[in-house]
C-alpha cells in the first residue's frame, strides 16, 4: 500500500500509510528503527518481530517505549507479514534474511534487509567471509545495495535493499569522490575505523561487558574484519568495476554510539585543498546527509550522534604527497536503521528525508 493523499467520499483529503514490520524489532538497530519510524508520520508499524521475546510486550523489553509501544512481540513469520505491511525491515543476524525471503514473499512487499545476506555480489566471497552457506543466492543479483547517495535511482524500482554496513558506509562516502575521480591510488588505501560498542549488537558477549571495554580500546578482526569484502566491492564499482584492495582494520572503543574513520591514500598527481573540496562538492553539495565541514574542521562522532548525518573532511600531507580522509556518524542511524528509512522513502516514493531531519544531540 503506497503513501498517497485522495479525496474520500465526503470530500475531504486523507493519507494512505505506509504500513511495515520489523523482523528483528528487538536489537539495537531494530530498536533503533522502531524509534524513527514513531516519529516519522507517514508510517504504521504492524509487526514487532523478536525470536527471543515472542509474545512479551515490547515495552518491557524496552521501557523508553513505556506507554509509547502497547504491542507485543511476534515471531519471524515472513509469509505472515508479507499479507500485512508494504515493507518489511529484516535487523538480523547474517543468514536469517536470505533463509526466509522467496519469490511469493517479494511478489507482495518490499524487503530491506539489515543484514550482510545481500550486499556482496559473488556468493563465494560472501560465504567465504561470513562462514555460511547462502541459502537465497538467486535473489542477490537483483538485491540494490542501498547507500542513497550513490545508488538513488536504483533503489526506487528495487524489491530488495542491501542495506549497507555502519564502517562501510562511512569508509565508502568518505571515499568515494577521491575514488570516483581517480585522484588517489586505489592500491594505497588504508581505513583505520572505530566504533562504539552497539556496533556488536545487543546479545550477550564477554568481550563487550563494561569491564572488559572501559578505559580501553583494541583493534580486532584485524585482516579479517566482515565489512572489508563489501568496502572493497563498492569502491571497486566507483573506480573500474573490479574490487580493490585495501587495508582496514576497525577498533572498539569504550562508547555506547558512534563510527570515526581516518582513511590514508596516495595523491596520483598534485592537488590544491580547492581541487579536492571542488570534487567533495560535486558529489555532496546537495545531498542532505552528507555534510563536507569547513577546510580545517575534522569530524567528531558528538557533532553526529543520533542523527542520519554524516561528516567528511580531508588534509593533504604535501610531505608524503597522501591525502588523509575522516568521516564520522551515527552507527545505529546513517549506519542501519536512519539509512533503513531513508531506502524505504525511496522505495515507496517519500520524500527521502522523511522523519530523518532530527538534529543530532549533545551533550
Amino acid at each position: 500500500m503506497w503513501l498517497y493523499n485522495r479525496v474520500n467520499s465526503l470530500g475531504k483529503e486523507e493519507i494512505i500509510m505506509v504500513k511495515v514490520g520489523i523482523i528483528g524489532s528487538t536489537g539495537y538497530a531494530g530498536q533503533e528503527l522502531v524509534r524513527l519510524l514513531l516519529g516519522h508520520g507517514d508510517v504504521s508499524i504492524e509487526w514487532y518481530g523478536s525470536r527471543s521475546y515472542i509474545d512479551k510486550k515490547y515495552s518491557d523489553v524496552y521501557g523508553n517505549m513505556f506507554q509509547i509501544v502497547d504491542q507485543r512481540c511476534m515471531d519471524d513469520n515472513m509469509e505472515e507479514l508479507a499479507d500485512k505491511v508494504d515493507v518489511i525491515f529484516t535487523a538480523t543476524p547474517q543468514g536469517l534474511a536470505a533463509s526466509l525471503v522467496n519469490e511469493n514473499i517479494l511478489s507482495k512487499t518490499k524487503l530491506v534487509d539489515l543484514s550482510a545476506d545481500f550486499r556482496i555480489k559473488d556468493v563465494a566471497t560472501y560465504e567465504a567471509w561470513y562462514n555460511i552457506e547462502h541459502k537465497a543466492p538467486e535473489f542477490i543479483k537483483e538485491a540494490v545495495y542501498g547507500l542513497c547517495e550513490i545508488n538513488r535511482e536504483a533503489i526506487k524500482g528495487a524489491r530488495i535493499i542491501a542495506n549497507p554496513g555502519c564502517y562501510t558506509t562511512c569508509s565508502i562516502l568518505s571515499l568515494y569522490p577521491l575514488v570516483k575521480e581517480r585522484l588517489i591510488d586505489v592500491d594505497s588505501i588504508i581505513v583505520d575505523a572505530k566504533s562504539g560498542t552497539s556496533g556488536a549488537g545487543r546479545g550477550a558477549k564477554v568481550a563487550n561487558l563494561y569491564c572488559e571495554v572501559n578505559e580501553s580500546i583494541k583493534a580486532y578482526g584485524v585482516t579479517t574484519h566482515r565489512h572489508t569484502p563489501e568496502i572493497e566491492e563498492q569502491l571497486g564499482y566507483a573506480y573500474d568495476g573490479t574490487p580493490l584492495t585495501i587495508n582496514f582494520t576497525p577498533h572498539l572503543v569504550p562508547m555506547n554510539r558512534g563510527i570515526l574513520i581516518t582513511a590514508y591514500a596516495g595523491l596520483t598527481k598534485e592537488c590544491s585543498y580547492e581541487d579536492i573540496k571542488a570534487v567533495y562538492d560535486k558529489y555532496y553539495e546537495n545531498e542532505t546527509f552528507v555534510r563536507v565541514l569547513d577546510k580545517g574542521v575534522c569530524p567528531e562522532t558528538r557533532w553526529v550522534e543520533g542523527s542520519n548525518y554524516v561528516d567528511v573532511n580531508f588534509v593533504i600531507d604535501p610531505r608524503t604527497n597522501r591525502v588523509v580522509v575522516m568521516g564520522a556518524m551515527d552507527n545505529l542511524v546513517k549506519g542501519a536503521a536512519g539509512q533503513a528509512v531513508q531506502n524505504m522513502n525511496l522505495i515507496m516514493g517519500l520524500d527521502e528525508t522523511k522523519g530523518l531531519m532530527m538534529p543530532p544531540l549533545f551533550p
